[in-house]
């Protein structure tokens, strides 16, 4: 080839300077997303989530109340960032199987991804695009009459919190959408725009017990908001005389009790505890961690109703909570509560 027909040289461009030690924007924090070992070292020190990942939370009195042995068949309802899942593989290895769930098509791949790449191949390991609803049919479809172990984390996973696009959070600007699969259901500006008031202070109530949920189901209900700083000036707006502190209360509480109405989280959660019984050998044993009220009642009370008919032979006591030390490195560990239930028979 002659030197006239070489094609022109690529221009070498520059990596993106790095803002600083903790740059804002979540574009910005590329260090982080690239898995930069001292970076993320100093982010997780400060007690922070390096963006893009996620902290299993409550591991080791998850461990303790699953007891995972050799041979045992482990599901985790909730796969996320596949945290507690890589713990669970280590305890039932040699022998065992675990059926990894999760209805988020956008991190289920990359979780599956980072433990292929730890050694756990397809004998071991099993991915599920499905909500933890659909329990019943991913092990009939496996074959599968019962799991030893079953483990759902009900917390949004910090990947889906801190990724702007998905609009779960106001921390950073992005669409309001809120939802675990953002190709089905309505996102949350659809639900707004389409909710009439009371409906709207009715869900605020009974999904975040949120006490100014008539005033300001009256201020967002039929409104159009593209973006969550759109809705969290407008919450802030419909409480001129509520302090910034409280006002911010007030938005995570809007927030979380549109997602959860977006995702249709309390329906997902009844079908769940309704069908673990069946879903549980006889002996097997499961865990769930919740991380507010609404959640926790559910779990309580199916928990308790099985207890006294007899289908559990065992429930924990009182709810457990992640250590003082865990809180502190983890903030997000904060409202977690844990409670197992033994299936009788074993």
């Amino acid at each position: 080839m002659s030197e006239d027909n070489l094609p022109p040289p690529v221009p070498h461009r520059r990596r993106p300077r790095y803002q600083g030690k903790n740059p804002r924007r979540f574009e910005e924090k590329y260090k982080e997303h690239g898995g930069d070992p001292e970076t993320m070292a100093k982010v997780i020190a400060a007690g922070k989530t390096p963006v893009g990942t996620h902290r299993p939370i409550m591991v080791a009195e998850i461990l303790e109340a699953l007891a995972p042995q050799p041979g045992d068949i482990a599901v985790d309802c909730t796969l996320g960032y596949g945290g507690h899942a890589q713990e669970m593989l280590a305890k039932i290895l040699p022998g065992g199987k675990l059926l990894g769930l999760d209805a988020d098509p956008m991190e289920l791949p990359k979780t599956e991804a980072r433990l292929r790449a730890l050694g756990f191949g397809a004998e071991v390991l099993t991915t599920h695009r499905s909500n933890f609803a659909g329990l019943p049919q991913v092990l009939a479809a496996q074959e599968i009459a019962g799991a030893d172990l079953i483990l759902a984390d009900l917390g949004v996973s910090s990947m889906q919190i801190d990724d702007p696009a998905r609009g779960f959070s106001v921390k950073h600007n992005g669409p309001l959408d809120m939802r675990m699969n953002p190709q089905r259901g309505q996102s949350a500006a659809a639900l707004l725009e389409k909710i009439e008031p009371d409906a709207l202070a009715g869900l605020l109530l009974e999904n975040a017990d949120e006490p100014k949920a008539l005033l300001l189901g009256a201020a967002l209900a039929g409104k159009s908001f593209a973006t969550t700083q759109e809705l969290a000036a407008a919450i802030q707006a419909a409480l001129p005389h509520v302090a910034k502190a409280d006002g911010q209360l007030h938005i995570r509480r809007v927030f979380q009790a549109l997602r959860i109405a977006v995702n249709d989280e309390f329906s997902a959660l009844e079908t769940f505890l309704r069908n673990l019984p069946g879903c549980l050998k006889p002996g097997g044993r499961a865990a769930i961690l919740t991380f507010h009220s609404g959640e926790d009642r559910r779990v309580k009370k199916s928990f308790d109703a099985n207890f006294r008919s007899g289908v559990y032979s065992e429930i924990s006591g009182e709810v457990l909570r992640a250590t003082a030390e865990e809180q502190r490195s983890n903030p997000r560990s904060g409202p977690a509560k844990l409670r197992w239930a033994r299936r009788a028979g074993g």
